[in-house]
């Protein structure tokens, strides 16, 4: 099977066509005509096998988690996610690798009406998956990491940590472990980012660890946070696993939660879909000072770095 006929049998005519699709697969680019009073937004991952997933990897989960990742781009800005394009590079075209990873990319673009409308596709020596999505947002609405005030609450979704459990947990041989679904399978926030436009004063989704996005959004909004360590959502499948200490450090460094890190003035919005928590305040000055009980606790952590 040849690249075109592996894009017409996997790709084309799986997706639902929408009127602001123009010209989509087998042009050169895709046509759109994008909606009057709305700004784009623009967003792209690329995974790497043996970098971001084992070799092992469920085809269906890899396919689902690489459009997870870029939704959960388009939630940290509050935008609607409308297109996306792909870019596959894999050592040989197995159908039945490619029905799955196909379904799971659908599965997770369906619940929130995103189209597949174009990319390309060639052979390398190991699987490398890159998405880009566009997406769009009223016009001056857009959420942005620069806008954190002293003052404003700290708030987290989801359990921070679960998803790096799960793949520790993989790694290890626990097949079995129902932490690894938040890896595999992240849920997407974007019905609750676009709740949050007007709300949030900054916001940011945490693939490179809580702390250390944390630590990105106050230096883009030059200023400091205070973070309660006790307050953090441990989930109680975590807790189980790992205990307490080594919870708070993969939720804290873990990375790939791909949750909503948002600040904001006021209460968040309610989402009975949502779990909501508080867990630190913006204040003047730099940097991320950590309490526990209240009482100084020291941290450091830099994040997830592809070159150091």
């Amino acid at each position: 099977m040849d690249e075109f006929g592996l894009i017409q049998k996997f790709f084309v005519g799986h997706w639902p066509q929408s009127e602001d699709l123009v010209a989509g697969i087998g042009d050169d680019g895709a046509v759109l005509r994008p909606s009057p009073g709305c700004e784009t937004v623009a967003a792209v991952d690329a995974m790497v096998e043996g970098v971001h997933f084992l070799s092992s990897i469920d085809p269906g989960d890899l396919g689902y988690r690489l459009v997870a990742v870029n939704l959960s781009d388009m939630a940290a800005m509050g935008a609607t996610p409308r297109w996306m394009t792909l870019s596959l590079a894999i050592p040989e075209a197995d159908p039945g690798w490619l029905r799955r990873f196909s379904q799971g990319m659908r599965e997770c673009a369906e619940s929130d009406g995103v189209a597949l409308i174009g990319g390309d596709t060639t052979r390398a020596r190991v699987t490398v998956v890159s998405l880009q999505m566009l997406g769009e947002v009223p016009e001056g609405q857009a959420l942005l990491r620069s806008g954190a005030r002293p003052g404003d609450a700290i708030y987290t979704t989801g359990h921070p940590g679960d998803a790096a459990a799960g793949l520790d947990a993989r790694m290890q041989g626990d097949a079995g472990s129902e932490l690894y679904d938040a890896f595999a399978r992240p849920v997407s926030r974007v019905a609750y980012g676009r709740q949050l436009r007007g709300v949030a004063h900054a916001a940011i989704d945490t693939s490179d660890g809580l702390f250390a996005d944390l630590g990105k959004l106050v230096e883009s909004s030059g200023v400091g946070a205070t973070l309660a360590i006790d307050q953090l959502p441990l989930s109680d499948a975590l807790l189980a696993r790992c205990g307490r200490e080594e919870a708070v450090d993969f939720a804290l460094s873990g990375g790939d939660d791909y949750e909503l890190l948002f600040v904001a003035d006021g209460p968040p919005p309610e989402n009975q879909d949502v779990t909501v928590t508080r867990i630190g305040e913006i204040v003047t000055g730099s940097g991320i000072g950590c309490t526990q009980d209240g009482e100084p606790f020291a941290y450091e952590d830099s994040g997830y770095l592809h070159f150091q």
